[in-house]
């Protein structure tokens, strides 16, 4: 089990979670929209959310900023997290803009919420578990689509509460997280999502 454990730090990877949002929207959503608008928001969510950061991360390496794209020690998350919420903003600003897309705005809206948390809690010396961030705002995020367009998902949230149990584990087994850790990165990605619910459920 500690050998498959891993597995899902990597396929759960905090840069996978807003294209998994996105997803989860265009399937449990109530908006209609032309396959060519689909097709430009997604290529706007690879583009600002996955392949710019990875681009920013080989940088990075070069320069010795970073060593592993797992960000293991607290003074190398500083500068990830900045520029994860840089990229937010601008896309919430540019193109998910509230009008358009209310509850995906809002999913962005609150991860922003939980990159500044994180980050703020790197002064305390608490490193917040990114992975945990994203994936119980993930989460919560497809249980609120579930209410809002009266869908029956049951057993698609519980397949994501238990993938929260197995991302929790794997860091464990990966010795990147305390299990502190753990809890604070859950509640900062789950509670933002929560709060703004009433925005748009």
């Amino acid at each position: 089990m500690k050998k498959i454990l891993p597995f899902f730090s990597y396929a759960f990877h905090p840069i996978f979670i807003p294209l998994l949002g996105t997803v989860f929207y265009v399937l449990l959503d109530r908006n209609y929209f032309t396959f060519p608008h689909y097709l430009i928001l997604f290529l706007q969510i690879i583009i600002i959310t996955i392949l710019l950061p990875v681009a920013f991360f080989f940088l990075l390496r070069t320069y010795g900023k970073i060593d592993s794209v797992m960000l293991s020690d607290i003074s190398q998350r500083k500068i990830p997290l900045v520029l994860q919420l840089m990229l937010f903003i601008v896309l919430i600003q540019k193109s998910i803009t509230f009008e358009r897309f209310p509850s995906l705005y809002l999913f962005f809206a609150a991860g922003i919420i939980s990159t500044v948390l994180a980050f703020l809690f790197l002064y305390l010396k608490i490193k917040a578990s990114i992975h945990m961030i994203g994936i119980s705002a993930l989460t919560v995020f497809i249980i609120g689509l579930s209410i809002h367009n009266e869908i029956n998902t049951i057993n698609l949230v519980a397949f994501f509460i238990i993938m929260n149990g197995l991302v929790a584990s794997s860091r464990l087994v990966m010795n990147a997280h305390s299990n502190t850790e753990l809890m604070i990165g859950f509640f900062c990605g789950a509670i933002p999502q929560s709060i703004l619910f009433y925005l748009w459920l």
